[in-house]
């Protein structure tokens, strides 16, 4: 989908129909490029893998043409987060070293990662808002679906802003 039009139900229909037309289809790795023109990238490719494809083409931060490609920081911990949807997939990847390489990427192109892009951006694990870091404090999987060790950030930080509570306002004194 290198124009990124796709929505994944009519994607991932599409590689399945390859697998359900090609012959020996089996002994090919299906592969998929896709473009963010319409923010689909990743969901596509993700989509796409679910329905037999077994290579994604992405970028660090998602760089690419236009409005970008699929992001390799996404789709990798989306495969990891939710191993129970996907199976036997996996990607290999040291995800330790994601946020490291994304840093570099942002650097060395001068290219800024916004604060709120999943996986890499700076309030990726951060938690400004009261009920969010009450809930954090009391059990960080309430508002973190990943350990911000996986990606290579050392922890997750709260913020404190006027919509900090009690709880994360004594945590910070202590």
């Amino acid at each position: 989908d290198t124009v990124g039009y796709a929505v994944p139900e009519e994607f991932g229909a599409l590689i399945r129909l390859l697998f359900e037309r090609v012959p020996n289809i089996n002994d090919a790795i299906i592969s998929v490029h896709c473009h963010d023109d319409l923010g689909m990238a990743t969901i596509n490719s993700i989509t796409a893998v679910h329905n037999g494809a077994r290579q994604i083409e992405c970028t660090v931060n998602g760089v690419g043409e236009r409005a970008g490609n699929t992001s390799l920081e996404e789709c990798v911990m989306a495969i990891k987060t939710r191993a129970n949807y996907f199976g036997d997939i996996h990607t290999r990847i040291n995800t330790t070293e994601i946020v490291p390489i994304s840093k570099r990427v942002s650097r060395l192109m001068h290219m800024v990662v916004p604060p709120n892009k999943p996986i890499v951006g700076a309030n990726a694990f951060a938690h400004s808002s009261g009920i969010h870091q009450d809930g954090f404090l009391k059990n960080p999987e309430t508002f973190e679906i990943m350990n911000p060790e996986d990606v290579g950030i050392s922890e997750s930080t709260l913020v404190l802003t006027a919509r900090s509570g009690r709880n994360a306002l004594r945590h910070r004194m202590e």
